[in-house]
Formats: C-alpha cells, structure tokens, sequence
C-alpha cells in the first residue's frame, strides 16, 4: 500500500512539473505568472495593513492602559480594606504595581483668561519611579515631571489651549469632588512644571497631574477610594479580578476591556473594515486562477484522456491540477509574506519616500501650472507622524494571511478541477 501511494505521488510531481514546462512556452504561463503575482500582492498589502493598523492600534492601548485606565481599577475601598489590599496586591507575583489615585472633571483658567475644561489625576509624587509604564508612555517636552508641592504637569494640546508653559500658573475654577469640595472656588492655583505628550491624541488635550496630597485637598477627600493596579501580562486582568473577588468581595473592579470597551471596539472595526477590502484582492485572484484552470484543463482534455486510457485515476489526475495551484499558490504567498515584512520592518523610510515622492510630483505640476504655487509647498507633515510609529507584525495573523493567500488558489484549482472527474475517455476521443 505504501509503495503504490509512493509511486502514485511520483507520478503526480513528474506530471505536474511536464505540464509546467510546457506552459512556458505558451499563454498559459502568462496567466499562472498574473496569478502568483495577484496572490503576492495579496498577501503583502495585508500584511502591511494589518502591521500599520497594529502599530496604530497598539500605540492608542498602550497609552490608554498605561496613563488611562490601569489594566484594573479597584473601587469602593474602605479606609478598614485599604492598606491590606495593597499589601495584598505585593504578594501577587503578577502584579507588577499597584497605588491609589483620586481623579476629578475641572474647568481650567490660564494665562489671557484662556479656558478649557480637563481632567486632573492626583498621583504619588514618585509615581514615574514605581510606574514604568506610565515612564514610558509619557514624554516630557518642556519641563520635568514634578508633582510636589501645588505643582501640575499638563498634556501639550491642554497647555497650548490654556497658554500655559513651565512657570505659569493655571486654576481651577470650577471642580467635581466630594461633597465637601465647593463646586466654585479661586484658590485652587497650581504652577506648571511640565508639560506632556503622548501617542494618543485625547489625553495630551485632556489630562493633567497634580500630587495626591494636592489633589485630595482640592478635592476635599480624606483618602482616596480608587486603586491603579498594572499587571505583568495585561491579558491576565480576568485571573486577577477573579482572585480579588474570593480575597476582597466587598471591592469592585473594572478592567481595561470594560472601561474602553466603546473606544477598542471602533479599532476593531475599522481593523476589520480594512481587512475585508484588501480580501477582496484574493477573491479577484482567485476567480482568474479559477478561469486559468478551466481553460488549462479544457486545452488538457486530450493528455487528461490518454492519462485515464493508461489507467491514471480521476483523483490522481486532479491532484495533477491541484499541485499547480498549490505551486502558485505557495510561490506568491510566500514572496508576499517576505515582501510585507520587509516593508513592515522599513515602514519609516517607506513612509518618508512616499513623502518625498509625492512632494516632488506635486511641485513638478505645479511648477508647470502656477509656479508662484509650487513656492509655498512644503512637504505633508503627516507621514513624518505615520513613520515615527513603528510596524507591529503577530507572528499568527501572519501566518493567517500567509495560508489565505495559499488555500485561494488552492480552492480555485479545486473547483476549477472538479470537471476532471466528469470527462471520459469515449467522449474525448469522440469529439477528437
């Protein structure tokens, strides 16, 4: 049994590899080549899409998890609970920080009267020491990150709307709080330190950083109710909220997912929306390998005949087939997979040429047009942006879009091949 499945299996590869010479010398080639060339674009552009949608989408998470939300946040926490679940969550090897901090809706006056309505988030002062998340998601553009005394640390996009730098002094006229804290007041004035920014558009506009002393004061709270916890794989926040319901139940817990559930469901969507249309590229490709076969096989029909009079089975004669789709298939999904690599690997110099590429184009018709024009372009800001953020390629949606591309092809061939099985050797040799 095993020799004739080896003999039949030689007999396959030795006539598929006739049928391949042969259809380099004619138009058949042409078509296999646009087919293999169909399905490497394929695969390249969605593997570059999916890399710069990650990169995007990553950049957004990181920052939100890491400045935002916490990967969990504890509410609801008694003075009685309070240092026994932080000494709680020191135990836990998967935790990797956890500290508490207060956070409250203001309407900010800086310099000219400027106003603009902001969240302030009261942390420990060493909070950059004991966060590395947080130390590295947030870059200092003016000034330090100092949260002592009534310092505050404003997002860029907040201070330039209030026009505020380091040394200015901004308040905050009007605050949510506790019941305790006046809604109104002007003595809540705090000098800029800082000034942030961060890969997410939204807190660089809305977010401020005053110490936890501060921001309790201002807030008229004794201690605060919420707990930031950061975990080692933020993945495992189920694992760890299921654990703090057995140790603490009377606290409440909300992970990432939840609290940005409305925000990284939109990312979803549109990640998904753009796989959908670059998809579509394989379904052309796979209706021309489709055609290609067809016809391969009808101009095949006399070779298909003789193989059956020599006592080839349909089976083996299809798998003829299928080993060329497969071959195709193969060909362009792996150069496609190393193409998309390799410009997901380089993707800041390719967004810089596309950049300068079409600087030039544009200033060369524009030249030709109005040349008083072509004086004042410069180049578009935004690719320099779109390079700076890298490429983020998972090894499993490559492999995805690597065997999409291969059982395409591999599936045309299939249903392209199914009228193997219904020729005879009688009728062939009777329209012949």
């Amino acid at each position: 049994m095993k020799a004739e499945t080896k003999t039949s299996l030689r007999w396959i590869f030795f006539t598929s590899r006739k049928f391949s010479s042969v259809e380099k010398e004619g138009k058949s080639h042409v078509t296999s080549f646009l087919a293999s060339l169909g399905i490497c674009f394929g695969v390249m552009v969605l593997t570059v899409v999916l890399g710069v949608m990650n990169g995007f989408q990553m950049g957004f998470k990181d920052a939100i998890m890491e400045i935002s939300s916490y990967h969990v946040r504890v509410s609801e926490i008694s003075s009685d609970d309070f240092v026994p679940f932080l000494n709680w969550c020191d135990e836990q090897k998967n935790v990797k920080t956890a500290y508490p901090f207060a956070e409250a809706q203001g309407l900010f006056v800086g310099r000219f009267s400027r106003q603009a309505a902001a969240l302030v988030r009261a942390l420990p002062e060493d909070v950059l020491e004991t966060d590395e998340g947080l130390a590295r998601e947030i870059t200092i553009t003016s000034g330090e990150f100092d949260l002592s005394g009534n310092g505050i640390v404003l997002g860029s996009s907040l201070a330039r709307e209030l026009s505020a730098r380091v040394g200015s002094e901004v308040s905050i006229l009007a605050m949510s709080g506790s019941s305790d804290a006046s809604l109104i007041s002007q003595d809540r004035t705090f000098v800029v330190t800082g000034i942030f920014r961060c890969d997410y558009g939204d807190i660089n506009s809305t977010y401020s950083f005053v110490s936890l002393a501060s921001g309790l004061s201002a807030m008229a709270m004794s201690l605060p109710q919420t707990v930031g916890v950061k975990l080692s794989d933020s993945s495992s926040d189920a694992v760890f909220i299921s654990s703090l319901a057995e140790e603490f139940p009377n606290l409440s817990a909300e992970s990432w997912r939840s609290y940005n559930r409305t925000f990284f469901g939109a990312l979803r969507i549109e990640k998904n929306m753009l796989m959908l249309l670059v998809i579509l590229i394989f379904v052309v490709v796979a209706i021309n390998i489709y055609n290609g076969m067809k016809r391969m096989v009808y101009e095949r029909k006399e070779e298909i005949a003789v193989m059956s009079a020599l006592g080839g089975k349909k089976r083996e004669i299809l798998f003829v087939f299928l080993m060329k789709g497969f071959l195709m298939g193969f060909a362009g999904a792996t150069l496609g997979t190393v193409l998309g690599l390799f410009l997901c690997a380089n993707m800041s110099t390719v967004f810089l040429l596309v950049s300068k590429l079409q600087y030039f184009f544009t200033r060369v018709a524009l030249s030709a047009i109005n040349p008083e024009a072509a004086m004042s372009l410069f180049e578009n800001p935004m690719y320099a942006i779109y390079a700076s953020i890298p490429a983020r390629v998972f090894p499993g949606e490559v492999l995805a879009v690597f065997l999409f591309g291969l059982l395409s092809a591999l599936g045309a061939s299939a249903l392209a091949g199914r009228d193997i099985l219904k020729l005879t050797v009688v009728e062939v040799l009777h329209d012949e």
